[in-house]
């Protein structure tokens, strides 16, 4: 026998590769140039050039044994010590390398952190709308994953319906700021809220509720907007980041856990996300992308083609009667469908061969994600389209 929980998920794609796959299939049939593509959050913009100049160097320069051999499970020493010293000076914190835990991307730091600390009958409360693999990550780590919805139009936390989903088995709150698949960066005003919350939470039950943080836009924000470092306001946290996004590197799987220094049990909780990933197999992670994670921290894509795609988009589709909301970072719009059922207006914009993902599985029935990280001639070439899918709605 076999385990067939596992075989279900094996069976059956997200909702988002889905559409990817069937861009790809759609493609082959009418040429991909003809398929407006808008489904998967995959960078549209080059890595800067100074990746591929230290990878070449390293190449060149560095032992191929250091290189390509093992590091430490948790990551190598220098490269622990570089995260270190960049977020200390970056965000005004204090945390040393011994704070970290080099990983295969963000997916890996959710899933090592969950099942360091999750037990059995634990919950994991999120904020809807939410990236849906947080569902399996929790599931799979045997928490129950515990949607909040975010409060309408501005789809900040809603922390008032977050207190009251809180209970005695409530093990974390998981955020995601930059948020994916709005947009929305939760502000300083909301990350106090939450943390007031859980400090009293914390000592009503007599146990940690943590704070995981899921970073992995944090730096593609716009028009000045800051995201808050979580450390600065609650200890019992942890931030989960990803190179994916900032350098333009989501096929190298490479990021980290940083485990508050502040945290109660601080040395016993580290302990507890390296005995994870022993267990999950995610130990020393690819050695030559954490030196280039190292050399290259602090850097990203050129991010501006990422907000002419956002402002060109939010115009055009506010004009042509769509409800929008305004993302401040990342490289998803969030769209209120002029129907209730997501799915039959995705259904009806492949008409016009809009992909789009409904986001039902988000959380958030209704709505749909636009991913906005493609050629910005890609989305010229959509308008078009989406102004003949406004017209069959009445909007334009």
């Amino acid at each position: 026998m076999i385990n067939a929980s596992m075989m279900n998920l094996g069976q059956q794609r997200s909702v988002i590769r889905e559409i990817f796959e069937y861009a790809k299939k759609r493609g082959a049939e009418i040429g991909s140039e003809n398929v407006l593509d808008f489904s998967i959050g995959n960078p549209s913009v080059p890595a800067p050039d100074s990746v591929n100049d230290t990878i070449r160097r390293l190449l060149n320069e560095t032992d191929s044994v250091l290189l390509h051999g093992y590091t430490s499970a948790q990551g190598d020493a220098n490269v622990r010590k570089a995260m270190a010293d960049y977020s200390n000076k970056t965000y005004g914190i204090t945390t040393t390398a011994d704070d970290y835990y080099m990983t295969v991307g963000a997916a890996a730091s959710l899933v090592i952190t969950m099942k360091a600390i999750v037990l059995p009958e634990d919950e994991i409360i999120t904020f809807a709308p939410f990236f849906p693999e947080y569902r399996v990550f929790a599931e799979g780590c045997g928490a129950k994953l515990v949607p909040v919805m975010s409060i309408e139009g501005t789809l900040q936390a809603d922390t008032v319906a977050m207190e009251e989903a809180i209970n005695e088995h409530t093990k974390a709150i998981l955020i995601n700021s930059p948020n994916n698949p709005s947009g929305v960066v939760l502000s300083s005003e909301t990350l106090i809220k939450i943390a007031d919350i859980l400090k009293r939470k914390s000592d009503e039950y007599g146990h940690p509720i943590y704070l995981i943080a899921d970073e992995p836009y944090r730096e593609l924000v716009y028009d000045d907007e800051q995201v808050p470092c979580i450390l600065n306001y609650y200890d019992n946290s942890f931030v989960c980041y990803s190179f994916s996004k900032s350098l333009s590197l989501p096929g190298e799987r490479i990021g980290y856990i940083l485990v508050s220094p502040k945290m109660q049990d601080n040395r016993e909780v580290y302990a507890a996300v390296c005995g994870a990933g022993r267990v999950l197999g995610y130990v020393c992670a690819p050695a030559l992308f954490q030196f280039v994670a190292a050399e290259c921290i602090g850097q990203t894509a050129d991010i501006s083609i990422y907000k002419r795609n956002r402002d060109l988009l939010v115009n055009s589709l506010t004009e042509y009667g769509f409800d929008c909301v305004r993302p401040d970072g990342a490289f998803y719009l969030f769209m209120k469908t002029p129907e209730a059922d997501a799915s039959a207006f995705c259904e009806k914009a492949k008409k016009f061969e809009l992909l789009l993902v409904p986001a039902d599985s988000f959380g958030c029935p209704g709505y749909v994600r636009i991913a906005y990280c493609v050629q910005t001639e890609q989305i010229e070439r959509a308008l078009p389209a989406f102004k003949a899918l406004a017209k069959e709605y009445g909007l334009c």
